[in-house]
């Protein structure tokens, strides 16, 4: 059983990193191509077309990597299924370019369909101490012949959890070629590192187990990924992302908070925007060029820079959030979010390297 984990990693790695080529192969083909000639938005800092749909490879390998070393059950029928919808939303919206309101609408019912098969977040730790109890109210009924239960709650939690964390990988962490894939692939192994501590319990081995393939999926695809990019991961990639360790940080016993930690530079990045964005009078969905890694290249960082600080800084959250209880977690996303404000502020009025 313990080498279980890491032959997952590794099927998980290659099968991403294989069926890449092939997916490049299918964008160019049918038009998931992004043309910074053709469709000019202000955001965008590649200089050639660029394949999108990087989230098709990623999810291949999820799933199959699934299908081989875990049991097939009512969770992770929902996990598949809501899944399956998000790389169906990205692939149209690489062609489309669908409304972020329409996108944002279709991600509430994507992560409603691992909730609705009963996976949801009983509690969190209360950083002033104790647990707050998600379990209550609850509404009981019967279908198709089963008494079922809605936990209002903390189905509710999970739901905004699972979103806001879609959207946190969409908007702060994929910027550059390599920042989203590395930042994911080190978050995943930050959680199989977190469970693995309660290996003693058999039913953390499926969690453990998942974190691997989905940092395997994620690092497979990392040499496609990387600077210079060949394929970007696409709407698709990033909001399973998010999906994925939302989840995973659920199934991890609830460690919401340590995933926050981790996290933490692109989540506060994205407060920050958003915040800008609204008192700007523009809309929180509208991408500028108000993101740390443009203001890390604007001052002279390359793309294989921001990357790389970006998941220096991933894994060195991810040390400490493994150290840390529920209050001193809170102070590190307070000290997280002086830091990173004050940075952005510095970096905002530094002149320009030329």
């Amino acid at each position: 059983m313990s080498l279980y984990p890491i032959l997952a990693l590794l099927v998980s790695s290659l099968v991403s990193f294989f069926a890449t080529p092939f997916v490049i192969a299918f964008a160019k083909k049918y038009g998931l191509v992004d043309d910074p000639f053709k469709k000019k938005h202000p955001k965008k800092i590649h200089e050639y077309p660029i394949p999108r749909a990087g989230g098709v490879a990623i999810f291949i390998s999820i799933v199959i990597s699934f299908l081989l070393f875990l049991p097939l059950d009512k969770h992770s029928l929902g996990i598949i299924l809501g899944a399956s919808l998000l790389v169906a939303v990205g692939v149209l919206d690489d062609k489309y370019d669908l409304s972020p309101y329409l996108r944002l609408i279709l991600l509430f019912v994507a992560a409603s369909i691992p909730i609705l098969s009963g996976i949801g977040i009983s509690f969190i730790n209360n950083p002033l101490g104790g647990i707050i109890d998600l379990s209550n109210p609850q509404i009981t009924f019967t279908l198709l012949g089963k008494q079922r239960s809605l936990w209002i709650v903390s189905d509710l939690f999970a739901l905004a959890w699972i979103v806001f964390l879609m959207n946190i990988l969409n908007m702060g962490a994929k910027g550059v070629d390599g920042q989203l894939s590395g930042v994911v692939a080190i978050s995943a192994s930050i959680i199989a590192s977190l469970s693995l501590r309660y290996s003693a319990d058999i039913t953390e081995w499926p969690v453990i187990i998942l974190s691997l393939i989905v940092a395997g999926a994620y690092f497979g695809f990392l040499p496609w990924h990387f600077y210079p990019q060949k394929i970007m991961p696409g709407f698709s990639g990033s909001t399973l992302a998010g999906y994925m360790l939302a989840i995973l940080s659920i199934l991890s016993t609830t460690k919401v908070g340590t995933l926050l930690v981790v996290l933490g530079i692109p989540i506060v990045d994205t407060g920050y925007t958003i915040l800008r964005r609204v008192a700007n009078g523009k809309s929180p969905f509208w991408g500028d060029t108000g993101h740390l890694h443009h203001r890390l290249l604007r001052i002279g960082f390359t793309k294989k820079q921001v990357s790389i600080v970006y998941w220096i800084l991933t894994l060195i959250l991810g040390i400490v959030a493994l150290n840390l209880n529920a209050k001193s977690k809170l102070y590190t996303i307070i000290a997280i979010s002086l830091v990173l404000g004050a940075t952005i502020l510095w970096l905002t009025y530094k002149p320009k390297t030329k």
